[in-house]
C-alpha cells in the first residue's frame, strides 16, 4: 500500500446556480456567516494538500476573494469562460496540474456539510485499493435528480448514468453518485480528453470518466457512504434557509 503520493484537490465552482433565483454565484451565498464555496475549501484545507484548483466562473473574482480565507498553501484559480459540462470543468484544471504527480480530490463548491474526515475516508480507501479511480456512492430512498450507479456482474461499478439520461428501469436504482472522487492524476487529464458529449444536454459529464477508467481496464473502487446529510447541496433559496435552521 502506497500512502506518500502528493495530494491535490480540484473544487467546482464555476455553475451560475440558476435556480437561486439571484444574481450572485450560487458558492458566494452565505451559510453561518460564510461563503459556501468556504466550507468544501475549509474541509480540504484540513488534509493539507499540496495544490488546489478551484473552477470559477460566474463572478469569478468575487468566487476568488470568497476562497482567499481557506488558508491553502497553493490555490490556483482556473477560469470556466464557457459552461460545457462537468467534465469540462475539470479539464479546464489540466494546465494548473501541470507535473503535479498524485492523487486528487474532486468535489463540488455548494456541498457545505462535508467533512475533512469523509474526504480523508475516501483518499485513505482509494490507496489502500491502489486504485486509479474512487468514487463515493450513496443510498437515497427516493433519488431523485442524482445519476444512478451501474454494477456489473462482478459487483464492480461500470459506469454511472445521469437521471436525464436513465432509463425507468435504471431510476429506480436507490445507488447514487454524490459527486465526490478521488484520482490518480495520471489518469485523470488523459481520460478527460476522451470525453464526448453524447447525452442529452449536449454536455462533457465528468461522470463519464468512471466508464472510459472501467473500459480502459483501470481499476474503480466505489466507497458507500452512510451519512446523506453530508453531501447535500444547495440549489435553491429554500434549501439554504432549511440547512441555515
Amino acid at each position: 500500500m502506497s500512502t506518500a503520493r502528493p495530494l491535490g484537490a480540484i473544487v467546482l465552482a464555476a455553475g451560475l446556480g440558476t435556480r437561486m433565483r439571484s444574481d450572485r454565484a450560487k458558492v458566494l451565498h452565505e451559510l453561518g456567516g460564510r461563503p459556501l464555496v468556504r466550507y468544501p475549501l475549509d474541509a480540504i484545507a484540513a488534509l493539507a494538500p499540496e495544490r488546489v484548483g478551484l473552477v470559477v466562473g460566474h463572478q469569478a473574482d468575487a468566487v476568488r476573494t470568497a476562497a482567499a480565507g481557506a488558508g491553502l498553501a497553493d490555490l490556483r484559480i482556473v477560469l470556466q469562460a464557457e459552461q460545457r459540462g462537468t467534465g469540462h470543468a475539470v479539464a479546464c484544471a489540466a494546465t494548473a496540474f501541470a507535473g503535479f504527480t498524485g492523487d486528487v480530490l474532486i468535489l463540488y463548491g455548494d456541498v457545505p456539510r462535508i467533512r475533512a474526515a469523509t474526504l480523508r475516508a475516501l483518499l485513505d480507501a482509494h490507496r489502500a485499493e491502489e486504485a486509479d479511480l474512487t468514487l463515493a456512492t450513496i443510498c437515497f430512498a427516493v433519488p431523485t435528480g442524482y445519476g444512478r450507479i451501474m454494477r456489473g456482474a462482478d459487483g464492480g461499478v461500470t459506469r454511472i448514468v445521469e437521471e436525464r439520461d436513465a432509463t425507468p428501469a435504471e431510476r429506480t436504482i436507490t445507488e447514487v453518485n454524490p459527486g465526490l472522487y478521488c484520482v490518480r492524476s495520471a489518469i485523470l487529464f488523459p481520460l478527460l480528453a476522451e470525453l464526448r458529449p453524447d447525452n442529452t444536454q449536449g454536455e462533457l459529464y465528468l461522470t463519464d470518466l468512471i466508464a472510459l477508467a472501467a473500459r480502459a481496464g483501470r481499476r474503480v473502487r466505489a466507497l458507500r457512504m452512510d451519512r446523506t446529510w453530508e453531501v447535500a447541496g444547495i440549489n435553491t433559496r429554500a434549501e439554504l434557509a432549511r440547512m441555515e435552521a
